[in-house]
């Protein structure tokens, strides 16, 4: 009879023990991700049996082509704007001392405690031909005809920086906060100056949190609904709200699963790129 190694049935047992105590895990990620998305692939090629046809019409009819383009294009606007308007505040919030520190990254994250939806009819009245904005303008006498600030791509782009501000600022501030201020004043010693010392040493090595801000802002654009629903007034057609207007008003059920696919492989097109340049693991802060 073959004895049982001691050592193998303690690592079978611990292997085990493993997959319990990770089994919760593999549970939500099938519930949430896995057979969402298999669904969704199903559908994409389903129309009373096997068919390409809704990915034919969505490279071939103009109408997915402009949102596609609009989309992007909004998005590579926001994530610029929000990084030229992040990088100060995460800079100022990373050197500063408590507890002004605490109280910008207070003013960052206050607007997490709103929902979207409220952000949005705000910026509505805000920006609307008889709102706020426009009232100032018109009392200081730079304008003398209200602005079309709403129900426009302007409207849209406005409230998208707002909303997805503090996506670029936290990632900025938690790679800036682990930079050594010694660095710069080594900087210093050698004859750098404020301006130089910044471009050689500070600005490189904030990068990963440069690219990790970039890449979750411009993504999560690419998603955006309630926001372009509302500030763009239908005219701002995103592909967000193709989707949304293939299963609400036509119930093509199979060409809004495409949409979402496209947009998916795009996501994660997007995510492998960024990878390459930077490991995931290092934008994240875990290196």
């Amino acid at each position: 009879m073959t004895a049982i190694d001691p050592s193998a049935r303690y690592r079978r047992r611990e292997q085990g023990l493993m997959l319990l105590l990770a089994s919760p895990a593999v549970i939500v990620i099938l519930a949430l991700v896995v057979i969402p998305v298999g669904w969704l692939m199903t559908q994409s090629f389903y129309d009373n049996g096997f068919t390409l046809e809704h990915y034919r019409r969505i490279f071939s009819e103009a109408i997915y082509w402009r949102s596609f383009t609009l989309t992007f294009r909004i998005a590579l606007i926001v994530t610029v704007l929000t990084l030229l308007l992040g990088y100060p505040v995460a800079y100022a919030a990373a050197h500063v001392k408590r507890p002004w520190d605490v109280l910008i990254l207070s003013f960052v994250i206050l607007p997490f405690w709103t929902s979207v939806l409220v952000r949005a009819y705000a910026w509505l009245v805000l920006l609307q031909r008889t709102g706020v904005t426009n009232q100032m303008l018109e009392g200081l006498g730079l304008i003398t005809q209200p602005l079309a600030l709403v129900h426009n791509e302007l409207g849209t782009i406005i409230a998208t920086v707002h909303i997805l501000l503090p996506f670029m600022v936290l990632p900025l501030y938690s790679t800036m906060q682990k930079i050594p201020r010694e660095l710069m004043l080594a900087g210093a010693s050698l004859g750098g100056g404020p301006l130089h010392s910044f471009l050689r040493i500070f600005l490189p090595l904030s990068l990963p949190g440069v690219v990790a801000g970039l890449t979750l802002v411009f993504v999560l654009t690419l998603g955006f609904y309630i926001t372009p629903e509302l500030l763009g007034g239908g005219r701002t057609i995103m592909i967000s709200m193709v989707v949304s207007r293939n299963v609400e008003l036509y119930n093509e059920w199979g060409a809004a699963s495409a949409v979402g696919v496209v947009l998916l492989v795009c996501v994660l097109a997007i995510f492998m790129a960024v990878g390459r340049i930077i490991p995931l693991d290092k934008m994240l802060g875990q290196k």
